[in-house]
């Protein structure tokens, strides 16, 4: 799929960005057309080698029908996660690295709950935060609203969640198990 000038991108792990340009980059002897994409949360400037957009995660925002999928999906139960913190670390973030906002609202939701019920390390902290600005940043472009109107739902959603895997740990730990987690 390419993406043209303007357009708004997902970049994995850093969210929404804008296609500035498509240029040609001199490599060795190849000359290779590459995107030149602003990242919004940084203002930085990421080039993407055209080629491999798909293999690197870049990808077209949600469709709005899909922002209410996914606000409903906050709302879910889940699997309880790992109770290990290095196995719970390794699996949220290869999650996050897929660039699939689903994940990123999963691990917004595991996150969330377990800093319901304990401290999070610091890794785990700035984990939750850049999964709720990847989750927030996302709703807010597609849905075309600040986010003020967005996080107030995002929030409802993840108490709603936590309020079902509270009533229902032992099926939530059990599928957990089975998952192999």
């Amino acid at each position: 799929m390419g993406f043209k000038v303007g357009q708004k991108v997902i970049y994995p792990n850093h969210g929404i960005g804008v296609i500035e340009q498509i240029e040609q980059k001199q490599i060795g002897a190849t000359t290779l057309p590459f995107y030149t994409l602003r990242l919004a949360a940084t203002n930085s400037v990421v080039l993407v080698p055209v080629a491999n957009a798909s293999e690197v995660g870049l990808r077209s925002p949600i469709s709005s029908a899909e922002c209410e999928m996914l606000l409903k999906n906050l709302a879910d139960d889940f699997a309880a996660p790992p109770n290990d913190w290095k196995d719970r670390f390794k699996d949220f973030s290869e999650r996050m690295r897929s660039g699939d906002i689903f994940e990123a609202a999963d691990v917004l939701k595991n996150l969330t709950y377990l800093s319901h019920i304990k401290p999070l390390s610091f890794r785990e902290q700035r984990m939750l935060e850049r999964a709720r600005y990847l989750v927030v940043s996302e709703l807010c472009a597609v849905c075309r609203k600040p986010e003020c109107k967005i996080e107030p739902r995002i929030d409802q959603a993840l108490a709603h969640a936590c309020a079902k895997h509270e009533r229902h740990p032992a099926r939530a730990c059990a599928a957990g198990a089975v998952v192999g987690h």
